[in-house]
């Protein structure tokens, strides 16, 4: 098999404020695997947050892409994948999840169905995804909320976590006004500590928020599953809820995780947390990070399996360089063509342009004010 990538930067439409910074823009790096002429693609982003910027990715991806050129097909390396053999022990969930995304897009085109299918899903799946609205002013959030749900988004996530509460509060309840039928799902960021959560969490649930997804900092577990047992609305984890022995320990003890592809490793790792909640009481909610159509895709042929969907990343972008999972009217859809079913649109640049390796290595510095973390 053959590996290529090709590093290019997502703008965003406006900045994106969240508790802990505000971004602009960040980097994809697009992973090409060929085998007898077909091309599977997979993307992994930037993430300060996570430790990742252009260079770490692109040094990460060619060291996968030299195991996947020791394999004899691709369907042997999604075994291998699968199997825990590969990639390298240590490589970072977004990495696994990019290599496991390119393979499944090139397996399925290879047999000429949809990802979907060879995850055992006969019908396309297709969800509400909820649209982010930042940390902006009352008005800002109210105009915004109107524009969404007139073009058919039903949920609406709310960050948290400004400097004063009350202007969390009345960013709110501006939304709710504007938009009296959405649900609303609240997300901190990790900003509140617990004796602030006590104070907030009943004033939220008063105004109709139907969850709060990770409102204390994380690293404390059982901080956020004590929070969850004596909360008056449903509480989801996020930051605390990597992988899947994260979810094995929360299993139960909160409503919801947010399973993110970039964060617990990709599709087989979601799979298997989906499997661990079931009937815990723990209900999973997809979500991912900004990204573009194709970094999104995969966990769209997983969104019939969620109670929660948060998978409006690519919505954020000025320009998506991808398409094919919709989004725009509210209602993200897997596509029915073989493999992941999105494509370049016109004008894009070429997704396999560049050997693996050689753009990400020339991008050595990170801009902290463009590049600021937005986990969605």
């Amino acid at each position: 098999m053959k590996v290529s990538q090709r590093t290019v930067r997502l703008e965003l439409t406006e900045p994106l404020r969240i508790s802990r910074s505000t971004m602009a823009a960040r980097d994809a790096v697009w992973l090409a695997v060929e085998h007898q002429g077909t091309r599977g693609y997979g993307e992994a982003v930037t993430s300060t947050y996570y430790g990742l910027d252009a260079a770490r990715l692109g040094r990460l991806l060619h060291e996968a892409g030299r195991e996947l050129a020791r394999c004899a097909t691709p369907e042997s390396a999604l075994d291998a994948l699968r199997a825990g053999e590969l990639p390298a022990p240590g490589t970072p969930p977004a990495v696994t999840a990019a290599v496991e995304s390119a393979l499944l897009d090139l397996v399925g085109k290879r047999a000429g169905v949809p990802v979907h299918r060879l995850l055992g899903a006969a019908e396309a799946p297709h969800a509400a995804t909820a649209r982010t609205i930042g940390i902006t002013s009352y008005r800002a959030a109210a105009e915004q909320a109107r524009l969404l749900t007139r073009r058919g988004f039903s949920v609406l996530k709310i960050k948290a976590g400004a400097p004063d509460p009350e202007d969390d509060l009345d960013r709110v309840l501006a939304v709710r006004n504007a938009a009296p039928h959405a649900r609303l799902l609240l997300d901190p960021n990790g900003a509140w500590s617990p004796a602030l959560a006590d104070a907030l969490l009943p004033r939220y649930a008063g105004l109709g928020v139907e969850a709060v997804e990770q409102p204390l900092a994380p690293g404390d577990p059982e901080a956020l599953a004590a929070l969850a047992a004596r909360s008056p609305l449903p509480v989801i984890a996020d930051e605390d809820a990597v992988g899947v022995e994260d979810a094995r320990r929360l299993a139960g003890r909160v409503h919801g995780i947010n399973v993110k592809l970039a964060k617990c490793g990709g599709v087989t790792a979601a799979l298997r947390i989906a499997d661990l909640l079931a009937g815990s009481g723990t209900a999973l909610m997809l979500g991912c990070l900004t990204a573009s159509t194709l970094g999104l895709a995969p966990a769209v042929h997983l969104a019939d399996r969620a109670r929660w969907t948060d998978l409006d990343g690519h919505l954020l972008l000025a320009h998506d360089p991808w398409t094919g999972i919709g989004g725009t009217d509210g209602t993200v859809r897997a596509g029915r063509e073989p493999g992941l079913g999105v494509r370049p649109v016109h004008g894009a640049p070429p997704p396999d342009e560049e050997p693996a390796g050689e753009e990400t290595a020339r991008r050595q510095t990170p801009d902290p004010a463009r590049d600021g973390e937005a986990a969605q």
